[in-house]
């Protein structure tokens, strides 16, 4: 009999403690929610231009080159 009781115990304070992290979750997310819409509001993405396109590809073009010439000189 007193074995029943500890184990109902036992799941009481599991249900309690998960409860209670399940919860402490739901606030967290609705917060960092929150943060993330007054941050966007006060400081918002800065619009990309036409020239950075043309710079973010020339960019990409010298990482692969220096990607390939890595490789090459790795592999002897």
């Amino acid at each position: 009999m007193e074995e029943t009781n500890l184990i109902i115990e036992g799941f009481k304070f599991m249900g309690l403690g998960m409860g209670t992290v399940f919860l402490f979750l739901i606030v967290m997310i609705f917060a960092m929610n929150a943060m993330s819409a007054i941050i966007s509001k006060f400081f918002p993405e800065p619009k990309p231009s036409e020239n950075t396109t043309s710079n973010t590809q020339n960019n990409n073009k010298k990482v692969i080159a220096a990607i390939t010439a890595a490789i090459k000189h790795h592999r002897g």
